[in-house]
């Protein structure tokens, strides 16, 4: 089935970007969800308003006011903004997601389920803090992407059980977007924000450091020795008794990426390695939580982006750079083709024709 992924922008003003995203949101059959959620959200965890205060204004302060335009455009409480969409002791689910670390590319795959996915390609230029371009989750988070520094990351799901306070992945992940210039700078906030579910996050910059953290609610430690690869297992001898019980498959795919790879891929190929069957990465299995739903190349150096949907797909590129100099964003949506399973309705072309985002 034919899926739109849709592209919008920002710059400087983030209450309005808050306020432009919940209008956009609230005319969408994915609103219709999250507001349908709410009432298990509230029954299934709680949230520290403070807590969440505090970091949000020590890392990326635009993101409160991002926050506080979200609360207006939805008329919800902003309590309720950021206990749905702040990514504070939240849960997940399991997932898998493959990822290449050249010294200047940054690719990966998200593989999971169409349900949970926000369908928001996103440009973000703030006042305070680094502008920076990638796939949307929770509103305010990011599955991954890339700042105007060349920094790139994204997350790659362990393991769901003892959760700790903390924040979810893709929250962390706009933290490090925002706040942060090179790979070394991601390991420190990485390692010294609060992790609420076991994830691997890969890294990858401009001057072509890259590392792997392995974070937890147990701690989160750094694996810079990689392979220039990342599935879903922690691969550290401290943090493998963190592991799922089962963990063959994510070995396999482990091992196939490192026969895939090699130091200077193009973004094209890098993107045909992970998005096409062929090469044996990408992943179908959408009703089981583990479809290929993007495959996404950086280019950290030329700050492009090589992007599709669906696996087999065909990329567009997005030239993040000329948008930082100003360049209006000319792309409205990524398009591609996903067996959709019950839940994901809302990412269908047809039903968005009927209700544009």
């Amino acid at each position: 089935m034919e899926v739109n992924i849709f592209a919008m922008d920002g710059r400087h003003d983030a209450y309005e970007f808050g306020l432009n995203q919940a209008r956009a949101l609230i005319r969408t059959p994915l609103y219709r969800k999250h507001a349908g959620r709410r009432r298990k959200s509230i029954r299934k965890y709680t949230t520290d308003v403070k807590e969440v205060r505090t970091w949000v204004e020590a890392l990326i302060p635009d993101l409160w006011e991002e926050m506080e335009g979200i609360s207006d455009g939805l008329q919800w409480q902003l309590e309720d903004v950021i206990h749905e969409y702040g990514g504070y002791q939240q849960s997940w689910v399991k997932s898998g997601c493959s990822a290449f670390m050249t010294p200047h590319l940054y690719a990966r795959n998200y593989d999971y389920h169409p349900k949970t996915y926000d369908g928001r390609f996103v440009l973000w230029q703030p006042e305070r803090g680094a502008a920076h371009v990638g796939f949307a989750q929770r509103m305010i988070g990011r599955m991954d992407g890339m700042n105007e520094h060349g920094l790139a990351l994204g997350y790659h799901f362990v393991n769901r059980i003892s959760p700790e306070d903390g924040f979810i992945c893709c929250t962390l992940a706009r933290f490090v977007l925002e706040s942060c210039r090179n790979t070394e700078e991601a390991v420190e906030a990485l390692k010294r924000l609060p992790h609420r579910h076991s994830f691997n996050y890969s890294i990858s910059d401009a001057a072509g450091s890259s590392a792997v953290v392995e974070g937890s609610g147990k701690g989160a430690e750094v694996l810079w020795d990689h392979g220039h690869v990342c599935t879903n297992h922690y691969r550290l001898p401290d943090k493998q008794k963190e592991n799922r019980h089962r963990t063959e498959e994510s070995i396999q795919r482990l091992q196939r990426l490192s026969s895939l790879y090699h130091g200077d891929m193009t973004p094209s190929e890098a993107f045909y390695r992970l998005n096409h069957l062929e090469y044996g990465v990408a992943k179908t299995d959408y009703g089981n939580w583990s479809g290929t739903i993007h495959t996404a190349v950086y280019d950290t150096r030329g700050l492009k982006v090589t992007a599709g949907i669906g696996v087999d797909a065909r990329p567009a590129v997005i030239d993040f750079g000329s948008w930082l100099r100003g360049e209006k964003l000319r792309l409205r949506s990524l398009r591609g083709k996903i067996p959709v399973p019950a839940g994901g309705e809302h990412l269908l072309k047809e039903k968005q024709d009927e209700e544009r985002f």
